[in-house]
């Protein structure tokens, strides 16, 4: 049981990432055009880079995400022999995996990463800010 709930938080989390990633990017467009300062915040734009980039890296070298690994050997341990679980995690997982060659995945994941990268032109974010300690 603790398997199975540690696999199902995990994939909880895996979802969250996936939304940062492909929200970030809607909401720093949006945001643009209705002038929300939050989304030239410096740590908010590189932390969304740096997740598209790691996404990015991983198709280009042909991994499958760690998280989904994770996930994966937590749920053999739990003795799922599919993705069998909640209602909450079967629709979590229809909106997470999809089944396709893994070079489709890697195009898709470099062109979304094009647009995250081009963004930081487009939409530039503040500079960081020195901490005043000299």
């Amino acid at each position: 049981m603790w398997y199975r709930l540690a696999a199902d938080a995990l994939l909880v989390l895996h979802v969250g990432f996936v939304a940062f990633v492909v929200a970030g990017l809607a909401l720093i467009l949006v945001g643009a055009a209705f002038g929300w300062s939050w989304i030239r915040n410096p740590w908010f734009r590189v932390a969304h880079l740096v997740g598209i980039a790691i996404v990015v890296l991983q198709a280009w070298l042909g991994r499958i995400c760690p998280l989904t690994i994770w996930e994966m050997a937590l749920r053999q341990k739990a003795g799922d022999a599919t993705y069998a679980g909640s209602f909450i995690t079967h629709w979590l997982q229809e909106l997470l995996y999809y089944e396709a060659p893994m070079w489709v995945f890697a195009i898709c994941y470099t062109l979304f990463g094009a647009l995250v990268a081009a963004s930081w032109y487009w939409i530039r974010p503040r500079p960081f800010v020195a901490s005043g300690r000299r």
